[in-house]
C-alpha cells in the first residue's frame, strides 16, 4: 500500500502527459489501420510482444531474455515488409483532412436492408442476371473497396438491379455493402484456390468463397446461367436459396454481427472442397 502511495506521489502532470502521448500513439496506429486486414496482424504482434516481455521478466530464463532483447532490430525490419500495403494506405489516410474526427456511420436499420437485398436477389434470379454482393462484418475490406468504383449510396433494389444489368459498366464485379451503405461496385475479389467438388461453379462462386476465406464477410451470389441464389460464409457455400432461406441467412448474419456465425449447411445444398 505504501509503495502504491509512493507511485502516486511521483505522478505529476508531466507523467500524465507522457501516458497520454503513449495512448495517443496506439490510438492513432489502430485508427489508421482500421478498415484493413492489417489490424489483425497489428493486434497479434502487440499480443506477442506483451507475452514476450512478461515471460522475459521471470528470472532464470536467460536464453529467452537474450532472444527478446536482441529481436527488436529484426522486428523493426520485418514490420515495413509485412505491413507495406497497410503502411502506404495509412500514410495516405493520415494526409486527408479530418480523418481522426470522422465517425463511423450508424446502421440505417438491418430490417430495411434485408428486405431490399432479398427483393433484389429474387428479381436478379428471375431475370438470370449474374450478381455478387458482399456484406462486410468486422474484418476490414478497404483493400477490396479500392479495386472498385466508390458509390457511397443507399442500398436500394433499383440501384442493385441497374448495377448488375448485363452490359452496364459496373456489372462485372462485386458490390460491397459496409455499415449498411453501398460503398462500391465493380470490386475485384480474391478467388479461392481450393478445388471444388461441383465443377459447374463459376468465377463468381469462387470469388465469394475466396473473400469469405480471408474475411468474416457474407457473400451473396446469383448465377447468371441458372439464376440460383447462393450464400458464402467462412469459405463455405450454400446453394439453391429461396427468398425465405435467404431472409433467414441475412437475419442470422445481422443478429450475430461481430460474433462467430456460420451458415446452416444442408447436404443437398453445400459446395465443399474436394
Amino acid at each position: 500500500m505504501e509503495n502504491l502511495a509512493a507511485v502516486f506521489r511521483q505522478f505529476t502532470w508531466l507523467s500524465a502527459l507522457d501516458v497520454s502521448l503513449v495512448a495517443l500513439v496506439f490510438y492513432v496506429a489502430l485508427r489508421l489501420f482500421a478498415g484493413t486486414q492489417g489490424v489483425q496482424l497489428l493486434r497479434g504482434i502487440l499480443v506477442l510482444v506483451l507475452v514476450g516481455v512478461l515471460a522475459s521478466s521471470f528470472s532464470g530464463l536467460t536464453a529467452f531474455s537474450w532472444l527478446i532483447r536482441n529481436s527488436g532490430l529484426a522486428i523493426l525490419v520485418a514490420i515495413p515488409v509485412v505491413f507495406q500495403p497497410e503502411l502506404r494506405r495509412a500514410l495516405e489516410r493520415l494526409g486527408r483532412t479530418g480523418l481522426l474526427l470522422n465517425r463511423a456511420r450508424r446502421s440505417t436499420g438491418a430490417s430495411r436492408l434485408i428486405i431490399e437485398l432479398v427483393s433484389a436477389c429474387t428479381r436478379l434470379s428471375q431475370a438470370r442476371h449474374g450478381a455478387i454482393i458482399v456484406l462486410a462484418d468486422q474484418s476490414g475490406l478497404l483493400e477490396t473497396l479500392e479495386t472498385g468504383v466508390r458509390l457511397d449510396a443507399r442500398v436500394e433494389v433499383e440501384l442493385l438491379l441497374t448495377i448488375f444489368y448485363p452490359g452496364t459498366p459496373l456489372h462485372d464485379g462485386a458490390v460491397i455493402i459496409q455499415n449498411d451503405v453501398l460503398e462500391a461496385a465493380a470490386c475485384v475479389l480474391p478467388l479461392t484456390q481450393r478445388p471444388l467438388s461441383d465443377t459447374s461453379l463459376g468465377t463468381r462462386h469462387r470469388a465469394a468463397i475466396g473473400i469469405t476465406e480471408e474475411t468474416d464477410a457474407l457473400a451473396l451470389v446469383v448465377s447468371e446461367e441458372t439464376g440460383v441464389i447462393s450464400a458464402a460464409r467462412n469459405g463455405r457455400l450454400v446453394r439453391r436459396l429461396d427468398d425465405k432461406r435467404l431472409r433467414r441467412v441475412l437475419e442470422r448474419f445481422y443478429e450475430a454481427r461481430g460474433q462467430l456465425f456460420d451458415l446452416e449447411i444442408e447436404e443437398d445444398t453445400e459446395a465443399t472442397p474436394t
